[in-house]
């Protein structure tokens, strides 16, 4: 194989011109794969603009449904009631409770009502030892904007609950006069469990930076950038966020197009690359980005670079195996034309040997032609023989059906004669009556023996099935009648035209049949089952008889020539062999197997006629 390999490439420029289409393709592929990963980074960023766009919407529209219901809330008359008398006992409880089921039933985490200091007069979560009831929020700028600007939205982690939220307020008239502020919280837990189902990192920046929601729970209050110190005073001010958890995340970004960097976070799960889609909820000053990792982008990019780098391989490989068969068919040419001569002389010098071996070919050609034609007439006779053996057999059951209507026929006509002698023409119309049914009798047994008896024709065609089936059972109705034997057989509604032959047909059936009987000669009441089957193309006849079966050594040579299990004298063994052949000349199949109940079974299978009739093959 080295040796091969060696004269091949070795002595040829095909080694030099595979090394340089190598060292081609790897350059091409160092240089095109970092544009090739950018592509699809760029592909799994435009991939998830619709989880971007999904997450975006499901939070502007859950603070847009929010926003609405403090000022819907201030509307209460029970609410202002409390700011002017909070030591009222009778009212105070009952206004806690409203907030309760208002709480639940608009499905939001807390409502509670400010007087114009922040103390907190009533809460919908009085039950809890986490109560607003009491507590002072001044601090919060919701309350401080629902005062001065009539409206307040803020997002913080509760200082009471410890759990994030985002908080509407609005203030309470009495009359002209603002005696207090009502506030509602929803909290975000919800969106974030749904982001968790995602692949993907979805975070929510608020505009210091701070991470405020994220389905990547070590990420709360990290920073995502520095937090610049006004920002920072807020939120030491304010309470928003605890300060001993705000910290900065060592990130890295590049951008790769408009709407789209990338981003690596490295910390304590390593280091780790994504790819930014960020979106922008205005109203609250938000950023939603969805990040995507890099690694199924990245592989998917290296595998087509890879994928290129080999396609562009085994062009330059087929190339250069192109190039060097041309060389060697080239040097091939000139070997034949050397060769070419050497030939012509062989050719003339064989020529002879191979006439001469033509001529002994077309004469054993001939003579295994000859040999066919001698089997076929020899298949025939041994059919012919077999017909004659069969009514040999049944010859004395024959004879006791044709005895008993002689006998009966000459009764009927003396019984005629003598009551003509009595003139009663009556009677005897009917005893010649019953003579001429005697007859039809004979001549229907005749005319079976008659077209069993003849010579068999080699055409194939369409023939009835069941008329053929029917045509065996009556031929061998003598011998069935003789051995007491009972046949099962209920014929199908209509005949059923099938490819073969009529005669040869009937007597394949009969040597079955001859062969039940034969199985079943110990038996004081043999039994013979038939079925005709079929499903749409081919049709089976079956023929099951009540015998010991079929030993494995008998399934093996049965349909083999000469061989018998009858006794001396009974036959030669020929019976099914020459029935194997004439069923396999009608293209079909006959078989033989054990019943699973006892006894033996032969299947006799057919293909269905076409719909175009012929004249029935005989």
């Amino acid at each position: 194989m080295g040796r091969r390999l060696t004269r091949s490439f070795g002595s040829t420029p095909a080694l030099r011109s595979l090394l340089v289409i190598v060292a081609l393709a790897v350059g091409i592929s160092l240089a095109a794969l970092p544009r090739l990963e950018r592509y699809f980074l760029l592909q799994a960023a435009a991939r998830e603009e619709s989880t971007l766009r999904l997450a975006t919407e499901s939070l502007r529209g859950a603070l847009n449904r929010t926003d609405v219901l403090p000022r819907l809330l201030a509307e209460r008359p029970i609410l202002a009631r409390i700011l002017r008398d909070p030591d009222n006992q009778g009212l105070v409880p009952y206004a806690n409770e409203q907030l309760r089921q208002t709480a639940l039933t608009l499905n939001v985490a807390d409502i509670w009502v400010m007087d114009g200091d922040g103390l907190t007069i009533a809460a919908s979560n009085y039950r809890r030892e986490t109560s607003f009831v009491g507590r002072r929020f001044d601090y919060r700028p919701y309350f401080t904007d629902a005062l001065t600007e009539g409206r307040g939205r803020f997002h913080a982690l509760g200082t009471t609950s410890g759990e994030r939220g985002y908080y509407f307020a609005a203030p309470i008239l009495d009359g002209t006069e603002i005696v207090g502020v009502v506030a509602v919280k929803i909290l975000m837990d919800e969106f974030e469990a749904t982001w968790r189902d995602s692949p993907n990192t979805i975070v929510v920046t608020d505009p210091s930076n701070v991470i405020f929601l994220s389905d990547r729970t070590d990420w709360h209050f990290n920073s995502l950038g520095p937090i610049p110190e006004p920002a920072l005073d807020t939120i030491v001010a304010t309470r928003q966020y605890p300060l001993d958890r705000l910290q900065l995340l060592q990130t890295e970004r590049r951008a790769l197009t408009q709407g789209h960097d990338l981003l690596t976070v490295t910390g304590g799960d390593g280091r780790e690359e994504f790819v930014t889609s960020t979106g922008l909820i205005a109203a609250v000053g938000w950023r939603v980005s969805v990040l995507t990792p890099t690694g199924p982008a990245l592989l998917q990019a290296r595998q087509t670079m890879a994928l290129i780098v080999l396609v562009f391989l085994f062009a330059g490989l087929v190339a250069v195996l192109f190039l060097q068969r041309r060389a060697r068919l080239v040097e091939r040419l000139e070997q034949q034309r050397q060769h070419r001569e050497q030939l012509e002389r062989r050719v003339a010098e064989r020529t002879a040997d191979l006439n001469s071996a033509n001529a002994q070919l077309v004469q054993e050609i001939e003579e295994r032609k000859a040999t066919e034609q001698r089997l076929r007439q020899t298949q025939t006779e041994l059919v012919q023989a077999g017909k004659l053996a069969a009514l040999g057999q049944m010859s004395a059951a024959l004879s006791h059906e044709f005895n008993q209507p002689l006998a009966a026929v000459k009764a009927y006509a003396e019984n005629a004669a003598t009551f003509l002698d009595r003139d009663r023409p009556e009677d005897a119309r009917k005893n010649v009556g019953l003579i001429s049914q005697m007859a039809d009798r004979m001549a229907s047994i005749s005319k079976h023996l008659r077209n069993f008896a003849r010579r068999p024709q080699e055409k194939i065609g369409p023939i009835p099935l069941v008329a053929v089936l029917g045509d065996a059972l009556d031929l061998m109705a003598p011998k069935l009648k003789a051995a007491k034997a009972t046949v099962h057989y209920d014929p199908p509604a209509q005949d059923i035209m099938v490819m073969g032959g009529r005669v040869r047909l009937q007597q394949v059936l009969v040597n079955l049949l001859s062969n039940a009987l034969d199985a079943m000669e110990t038996l004081e009441r043999p039994e013979i089952e038939i079925a005709v089957l079929g499903d749409g193309s081919r049709h089976r006849v079956e023929v099951r008889d009540r015998g010991p079966g079929l030993t494995e050594d008998t399934l093996t040579h049965i349909f083999d020539p000469f061989f018998t299990t009858k006794s001396p004298g009974k036959g030669l063994g020929l019976g099914l062999s020459i029935s194997y052949n004439i069923v396999r000349d009608f293209g079909g199949t006959l078989a033989a197997r054990n019943h699973p109940e006892g006894g033996a079974v032969f299947i006799v299978d057919l293909a269905q006629a076409p719909d175009q009739q012929a004249v029935a093959a005989q």
